[in-house]
């Protein structure tokens, strides 16, 4: 099983969470390479201890999750997403790449954006026995071993938008000086209107939103290193024109102000 062994972006406050929950995850068969990120599985035991709420911000990637009572197909939430964690549990999850579910789906992943749906919306009575499956496994090899062969005997057929989304998205997640729809338009040389339709239909989400996102995540990812961060210089380099439009979109994002944040992140 080929793990992944970077920290998880977009997950808040995750020093403090990950005393609570383990994640491992793992890297899917070379053949789904661009249709699948990884493969996740998160479990706890909070049994006599008080529960967790776990708060993360999303990527542009649909997510295909089991769980009991929870299972389904999750399309990409443009808001923040919030889990209470109590008791004992798993759950075991197919992260899709930023245009990876498309072919799968056969229609615009628009339609699944801020939306929960049953996998046998998608995939048929064949999906609700992936799920018993998956509900079964006893551990993380046998769960992508299910999701893996699951995938690999629907392999759809290449779609050469499918790569070209996902790189243009790549770009925009490892290049900081993207801040704006127009620096993607330079970079890559797609227009402006053509690059949100394949945006629409293969990701569910606009182009300027990735991109908020992308540097949202830095901003967290930066903020969760603690010591003393300028904010200020933060919000420029992160493409904002002053520092209170940053703060209000971390705000609006986050659920609280960098400062409140910054104040309870970082080592410990």
């Amino acid at each position: 099983m080929r793990a992944v062994e970077e920290a998880p972006r977009g997950v808040l406050q995750l020093r403090s969470g990950s005393r609570r929950f383990d994640v491992a995850r793992a890297r899917p068969d070379p053949a789904l390479a661009e249709l699948v990120e990884h493969f996740w599985t998160i479990s706890w035991d909070l049994r006599g201890r008080d529960p967790h709420v776990q708060h993360t911000l999303p990527h542009p990637s649909v997510h295909l999750v089991a769980e009991r009572d929870r299972s389904g197909i999750m399309g990409v939430l443009t808001g923040r997403f919030t889990r209470e964690l109590e008791g004992e549990g798993r759950a075991f999850g197919i992260k899709f790449r930023p245009a990876g579910f498309h072919p799968f789906l056969g229609g615009p992943v628009s339609a699944l954006t801020d939306r929960r749906v049953a996998v046998a919306e998608v995939f048929g009575p064949e999906g609700d026995r992936l799920v018993a499956r998956l509900l079964a496994a006893e551990d993380q090899a046998q769960l992508v071993a299910a999701a893996e062969a699951f995938l690999l005997a629907r392999l759809p057929g290449p779609d050469p938008n499918v790569a070209c989304v996902n790189r243009v998205v790549d770009q925009i997640m490892s290049d900081r000086e993207i801040t704006l729809v127009k620096d993607v338009t330079d970079r890559t040389g797609i227009g402006t209107r053509r690059l949100q339709r394949l945006f629409a239909a293969y990701t569910g989400v606009a182009p300027k939103w990735v991109i908020r996102r992308a540097r949202l995540h830095e901003a967290v990812e930066r903020l969760d290193q603690g010591g003393d961060v300028d904010l200020g210089f933060l919000a420029r380099d992160l493409g904002y024109f002053d520092q209170a439009h940053f703060a209000r979109d971390f705000r609006s994002a986050v659920g609280r102000p960098p400062t409140a944040y910054a104040r309870t992140a970082g080592p410990g």
